[in-house]
């Protein structure tokens, strides 16, 4: 089976083609359904301590579940950023530039800090 994204994306319009859900899958529902995923895996980590979520694949039960919810995210961001025409990766490597600009890492390696909490260069 193919594993890069384009190969996705087209996977993901076919199906959505062969069952006419085109009509349901409009941008508006594609993020409520993509919140609603990530409020799920959310969930599997919810109560867990820092380490314990470090480790969370060690639990088959759990991982099984993490990666299905993973998997619901990625279709719904996949599919969402196909009907949008969006480049899914071009769009995460401009916003690793940006980022990258905003966080030299000179001056923030080791701080959490955000952008507007770091001082001025």
């Amino acid at each position: 089976m193919d594993h890069d994204l384009a190969a996705l994306t087209a996977r993901l319009a076919a199906f959505a083609d062969e069952r006419d859900w085109d009509q349901f899958h409009t941008p508006k529902n594609l993020v409520m359904a993509l919140a609603g995923e990530v409020g799920e895996l959310t969930a599997e980590f919810q109560w867990l301590t820092a380490a314990e979520s470090a480790t969370v694949l060690t639990d088959e039960q759990r991982a099984d579940r993490v990666r299905a919810e993973i998997g619901d995210v990625m279709i719904y961001l996949t599919r969402l950023a196909g009907v949008l025409g969006i480049d899914l990766v071009a769009a995460a490597h401009a916003k690793l530039d940006d980022s990258a600009r905003r966080y030299p890492a000179e001056r923030v390696r080791g701080s959490a800090d955000k952008a507007t909490d770091q001082p001025a260069e």
